[in-house]
């Protein structure tokens, strides 16, 4: 339930938020008596690709603690050592607002970090990272998801995925008119008809995301080795490899309960699961990463 209220208000708020910015812009229909205006549909796949992208990352601290169950622990003297220890990372980052630090339930041994800037964030470990790695390897971990804050992953991530959404949009569209276009005869009469073109942009919506997927997983997978790159500077590069083979020890260990429908957090966490389809992948295999560490390639 409490997934599917975020999932309601964030839709809401997109729409909301692209309703007005069409109007203040007095974007027109990019359907018209005359045909299709590309110029009018491009802009309209770029606010919607655009806003729904970056409403996800104004809201990703708020739904991120709230979908994967966060406990805030800052002051927390349970947890002293492990704020102290994000905070003189972010220091060390050049970061001049220190990240909020969350501890969630989960046996899986795993850590993320998101909000909408750099100084507007949160760094979460779940308990199973905590039980069972040492000092060294915590840090390393650590260190690796406070370089994704550094590098401004969040926002760049956001930016990705709002062209990647805005051109699939625009493509979908575009040959959906086509086929209705190919479809008529030579007084203009037949088509698709609304509903039947409704149905074939949305099946072309997702043939095209799909199609697009594999450009977004591989710029995951890019800023992976560039975070790992940064958390080797920042905590020393073997405290880094040290965090990637205790991953690599315990990558099979997951909570199927907060795993399941969370996929939107897996880009956001610092491994996954070993994919059949790399392409889909938005993590590099650990041993990629390590070796990677090991020969200094970043």
């Amino acid at each position: 339930m409490k997934r599917i209220l975020l999932f309601i208000m964030t839709n809401i708020l997109v729409m909301a938020m692209v309703s007005i910015i069409l109007n203040v812009f007095n974007v027109q229909p990019y359907l018209t008596s005359s045909g299709l205006n590309t110029q009018s549909l491009l802009i309209f796949c770029l606010i919607w690709g655009s806003v729904g992208s970056f409403i996800s990352l104004m809201m990703s601290k708020f739904m991120a603690k709230r979908a994967m169950g966060v406990e805030i622990v800052d002051g927390n003297p349970q947890f002293s050592e492990l704020v102290s220890t994000v905070h003189h990372l972010a220091k060390k980052a050049g970061l001049t607002k220190m990240p909020e630090v969350g501890v969630y339930q989960s046996p899986e041994i795993n850590a993320f970090a998101t909000g909408p800037s750099r100084n507007n964030s949160l760094v979460a470990v779940s308990t199973g990272l905590l039980n069972r790695m040492n000092k060294d390897e915590v840090e390393g971990v650590l260190a690796h998801e406070i370089a994704h804050v550094a590098n401004g992953d969040m926002i760049t991530m956001a930016l990705v995925q709002g062209v990647v959404n805005a051109f699939v949009m625009f493509f979908s569209r575009l040959v959906a008119f086509a086929i209705d276009n190919a479809m008529r005869d030579e007084n203009g009469r037949g088509g698709l008809g609304m509903f039947a073109r409704m149905g074939v942009t949305i099946v072309l919506d997702i043939v095209f995301g799909i199609a697009a997927a594999p450009l977004v997983a591989w710029f995951s997978r890019w800023r992976e080795f560039r975070a790992d790159a940064g958390g080797a500077q920042l905590a020393g590069r073997h405290k880094m490899v040290a965090a990637l083979q205790g991953l690599q020890r315990t990558i099979d260990v997951v909570d199927p309960e907060l795993d399941a429908g969370n996929d939107n957090f897996a880009a956001l966490k610092i491994s996954s699961p070993k994919s059949i389809a790399f392409l889909f992948s938005t993590h590099p295999p650990l041993e990629k990463r390590i070796s990677a560490l090991q020969q200094g390639n970043f």
